[in-house]
């Protein structure tokens, strides 16, 4: 039974008729990424966006608000995956780098958060909220503060 005024084939969000990809071009797909992360819904905006970084997988800008939709929906493996690629084209990238060590933190992978967290701090210490994420994990790790 369809509802009132939703037509019985209606694609989910971040996805054309059918199950097809979406309408517009991959800029629009990235504008509506952003929009539907900025309304709560990360899960569609993670579809959307995968979409979009399949289709334009040089763009930065796409693969980071991939990486923090993937974040905010729980799917930790897959953010890791995608700040580490972010984070291994540019290594100075102190967001990509913290992204990554908050992602392997959830995914329970102390190590790698405590480097890359480290490593987020050390390109900016003026920072605080990367040297709280630091400290959190070395505490979750049992380590001293001069491990990472």
């Amino acid at each position: 039974m369809s509802t009132a005024g939703a037509p019985e084939d209606a694609a989910p969000e971040g996805q054309g008729p059918g199950g097809q990809e979406p309408e517009g071009g991959v800029y629009e797909w990235y504008r509506r990424g952003l929009d539907l992360l900025g309304n709560g819904d990360p899960a569609a905006a993670a579809t959307l966006l995968s979409r979009a970084a399949e289709a334009e997988p040089g763009s930065r800008s796409v693969r980071e608000a991939l990486a923090r939709a993937q974040y905010d929906a729980g799917r930790y493996a897959e953010a890791v995956d995608t700040f580490g690629e972010l984070a291994a084209h540019d290594p100075t990238d102190d967001y990509a780098q913290f992204g990554l060590g908050l992602a392997a933190s959830r995914a329970g992978d102390l190590r790698l958060a405590a480097e890359h967290l480290a490593l987020a701090v050390a390109l900016r210490p003026d920072l605080p909220h990367y040297t709280r994420a630091l400290r959190g994990v070395r505490a979750r790790r049992g380590a001293g503060p001069g491990e990472a």
